[in-house]
């Protein structure tokens, strides 16, 4: 898996990048929303997730971790598919994602182009759970910011645990050394799972 790409930007526009790295260069579809915040800079680095088909190998791009992550649920979802994904993150932000399924706000994701009542609904109840990882206070989605618990509990809950079970046993190991590395502390709470 590639997890990101550390180059000189070649090429940008609104939905695809080009970012040359050691003699290679590397096709990247973007959202809208990751073309906003890429910086007019010669050097780039970019968070990638890498989609394989039979026939291809397809790249996407994404400024943050975070928003890489909102990508990976929401493809996660059933009838929801990476150019689909891609949509939605170029017509609203991370964020605003977010907040829909929080407030379990239909609407606001059915007005998404290609995006019907069922799919709507289907992703908000598949997604209701794993977006809450993410606490709505804490969370800087223009950056890294979100912190190693977060973190922890992130990738306990892809590993199936159930959310609330995680989060107690996060936050004791965490409590007893809140100087520890994000993999001790996933090492720590399996063991007390």
């Amino acid at each position: 898996m590639i997890t990101y790409i550390l180059g000189k930007l070649i090429e940008k526009t609104p939905t695809k990048i080009v970012v040359e790295s050691y003699g290679i260069g590397y096709e990247i579809n973007i959202s809208l929303n990751t073309y906003e915040k890429i910086p007019n800079e010669e050097n780039i680095k970019i968070c990638t997730y890498l989609q394989r088909k039979e026939d291809s190998d397809i790249l996407f791009g994404f400024t943050s971790r975070i928003e890489r992550s909102i990508f990976q649920q929401l493809i996660s979802v059933s009838g929801i598919g990476p150019s689909t994904a891609r949509t939605i993150l170029s017509s609203i932000s991370p964020k605003e994602i977010q907040d829909a399924v929080w407030s379990e706000d239909v609407n606001r994701i059915k007005s998404i182009k290609g995006i019907g009542l069922k799919t709507a609904q289907r992703l908000i109840i598949e997604l209701k759970d794993k977006v809450e990882l993410f606490d709505k206070k804490d969370i800087d989605l223009s950056g890294e910011n979100f912190d190693i618990k977060k973190e922890a509990l992130l990738a306990l809950s892809v590993l199936g645990f159930s959310k609330s079970k995680a989060e107690n046993v996060v936050s004791k190991v965490y409590f007893e050394n809140q100087d520890i590395e994000l993999q001790e502390l996933i090492k720590k709470s399996l063991n007390k799972l």
